[in-house]
């Protein structure tokens, strides 16, 4: 119990939330709009700020925690089990071509089991990872299928609180005549003002990053690995298998919750080019 409470991710977590709600305060503190607004007794822009942060940290929670897509050997052993209930034609369409193909699910070699395409397994997590993206250090946790569509809308979210929280900073700075007096009022807010100002450009870039890839229907691993890939090294430089059009790329990214068999998408886009 107690090695759980002190891991690593408990430590990383701990202080997201220690750190988030540390410059919340501060900017309650100073003589900001968010202050301003709560002397005059409005309300409502405080506590929809507050209400934001607090959905921020309940989507990094949630991104944090759940399981990113983990593979196990009951998905192989389902995998196996025949469907004597179904009809021909959909245990046809249920099957996964590899047999016929020279692309077969590869077994991994650390946990040993048998690998979907686009799965990883990765060292951190000692897990493989269904669509692996990446393993994330802020979040202690790998970015995979059942969690990349809550990491890209946490970005989301954290980068309005972000833009939000440079205007409340912002607003709170007071001039004075000597740099000294001023830098001894303001320390404690430039320290918070700074802190945003690089969070802020963190996450844009990520942001900025994880959408174009998800439109392109790519993975960051697929994307910096490509060459080392068995099933993408030998296409060209511009072809993706997966790519089925930025609308239907985004609709399955995020509206789409069941588990994807990317083999089918693969081999069907391989026998259109055939």
């Amino acid at each position: 119990m107690f090695k759980n409470l002190l891991s690593s991710g408990s430590l990383i977590r701990a202080l997201h939330a220690a750190l988030t709600w540390a410059v919340t305060l501060v900017l309650f503190l100073f003589e900001t709009d968010l202050r301003q607004s709560e002397n005059r007794g409005e309300f409502l822009q405080p506590v929809s700020f507050v209400l934001l942060v607090f959905c921020s940290m309940l989507l990094y929670f949630i991104t944090s925690l759940m399981d990113p897509g983990y593979v196990t050997f009951d998905d192989e052993l389902k995998g196996r089990i025949p469907q004597a209930n179904q009809g021909v034609g959909n245990e046809k369409e249920q099957m996964i071509p590899v047999v016929q193909k020279p692309h077969r699910l590869r077994r991994c070699g650390f946990c040993m089991v048998q690998q979907p395409m686009r799965s990883k397994h990765c060292q951190s997590c000692q897990h493989c990872v269904r669509r692996y993206d990446h393993h994330c250090p802020w979040i202690e946790n790998c970015v995979g299928e059942r969690n990349h569509r809550f990491f890209v809308l946490y970005l989301m979210l954290q980068l309005a609180v972000l833009l939000w929280a440079f205007h409340v900073a912002w607003s709170g700075f007071r001039t004075e005549a000597a740099w000294k007096d001023w830098l001894q009022i303001n320390l404690l807010l430039l320290l918070a003002f700074i802190i945003i100002i690089i969070f802020t450009v963190v996450v844009m870039l990520l942001l900025v990053s994880h959408l174009y890839l998800v439109s392109n229907n790519t993975t960051t691993w697929e994307f910096m690995s490509r060459h080392r890939i068995s099933y993408l090294k030998h296409c060209g430089s511009e072809e993706n298998p997966f790519d089925q059009g930025i609308l239907r790329n985004l609709w399955t990214f995020f509206c789409v919750s069941k588990t994807v068999v990317w083999e089918r998408i693969y081999f069907q886009d391989e026998d259109r080019l055939v």
